[in-house]
């Protein structure tokens, strides 16, 4: 098998699990217990949100774990809207995000919260001066995503926090897939607020964390108990918790040498097919992109017939987010930048991981190659 579709989920590094096996046996204390079993296992929280804000180039109180990046999305916009408290509000987002913030932001919006959503340029990037424009009094939050999931183009986040900052307005970025790929330095990036999931960089799935500034506004929304200094109720999941840790902990460390290798793959990849193959596009290779996701669009062809093509060979991959599997409309993420609904239609996404091979590369090539004429042939798409 060769998998290629690591922007939906990667495997558990060795590292990782040995991280997390200490508290899926012996050590199953809870954390707000107060014997010895108990404050072990508070240990290993509070252990691992050190680790974790040292990554971010944060302090540990400003860390809240939660059950992956889509809580952590939900948190960081609800919360800071409740928290506002003065009215319904404002939220700005963009076309191109996640679902995770579009739905939520959707939801809210049928509360009664107004939103604004910004368009993209050709290669999926906001206009900074689009923002100031959007910008009002009532605006409690902006959520703009650090790299995109599907192009894997990354924001300009520093020109969008100067005008976040010049309006004071709180600056949300859902960095899940931006993890292990960029630097993520709260400040340098000038967000009051981050997300984080662990399965996007071979951590467990159910794990994630919200990255919240000192100082920002923000409401729980999951009451109950104590946990999280009140900001996020359950018992926490201490495996999860150091699996997190312990896996951006690696992504890091790997994250510049990783990097390197993984772009020189997908360029290879990209430049390959564009030889070998007439009508292929990449979409979003305008702009800076992380370094394992190549967005392609092939003309006159359905990607999820080459999706199942390919998987057919043994090859992973996938149109787009995991999260809109089954959705017959063409990605959104595309459409916002202008790609005319056949050419959206024909797209897959090939996201690179660690394992990820030359010889992976080449025999996806080969496959693509081979399945893309066979399909035109008995294409309607024009």
């Amino acid at each position: 098998m060769i998998y290629l579709d690591h922007n939906a989920t990667t495997p558990l590094a060795p590292e990782v699990l040995e991280a997390m096996g200490p508290y899926l046996t012996g050590q199953f204390g809870n954390p707000s217990s107060y014997y010895q079993l108990g404050r072990e296992a508070r240990a290993a929280v509070e252990r691992a949100r050190g680790q974790v804000a040292a990554l971010l180039g944060s302090r540990p109180e400003e860390i809240i774990f939660t059950g992956g990046g889509t809580e952590a999305d939900n948190l960081a916009l609800r919360g800071v809207l409740q928290a506002a408290g003065s009215g319904a509000g404002h939220i700005i987002t963009c076309l191109t995000e996640h679902h995770a913030v579009l739905e939520t932001c959707g939801d809210l919006q049928r509360r009664g919260v107004e939103v604004t959503q910004l368009a993209v340029d050709a290669s999926g990037r906001v206009d900074p001066d689009d923002l100031r424009r959007a910008i009002r009094p009532d605006t409690a939050l902006v959520s703009v995503m650090a790299a995109n999931n599907e192009t894997g183009v990354i924001q300009p986040l520093d020109q969008i926090a100067a005008v976040t900052r010049q309006a004071g307005v709180p600056l949300h970025t859902d960095a899940v897939q931006a993890a292990g790929k960029i630097q993520l330095d709260v400040d340098g990036m000038g967000v009051d607020l981050l997300s984080l999931s662990a399965h996007k960089i071979y951590g467990p799935k159910g794990m994630g964390a919200l990255y919240a500034r000192a100082g920002t506004p923000l409401a729980a929304v999951l009451t109950g108990g104590h946990q999280e200094s009140q900001r996020r109720a359950g018992t926490e999941n201490v495996a999860g918790i150091a699996g997190l840790a312990a896996a951006l902990s690696r992504a890091e460390a790997q994250r510049e040498a990783e990097g390197e290798r993984q772009a020189a793959l997908r360029d290879h990849m990209e430049s390959a097919l564009q030889k070998r193959l007439e009508g292929v596009h990449v979409n979003g290779d305008a702009a800076a992109r992380v370094p394992n996701t190549s967005s392609l669009s092939f003309e006159a062809v359905d990607g999820e017939s080459v999706i199942l093509h390919l998987d057919l060979r043994g090859i992973c991959a996938a149109t787009g987010s995991a999260c809109t599997t089954g959705d017959p409309e063409p990605s959104h993420v595309l459409l916002a930048m202008g790609l005319d609904p056949h050419r959206a239609q024909g797209a897959i996404r090939l996201s690179l991981g660690c394992d990820t091979s030359s010889e992976d590369v080449d025999t996806t090539v080969d496959a693509l190659v081979e399945v893309v004429p066979r399909l035109r042939a008995i294409s309607t798409l024009s």
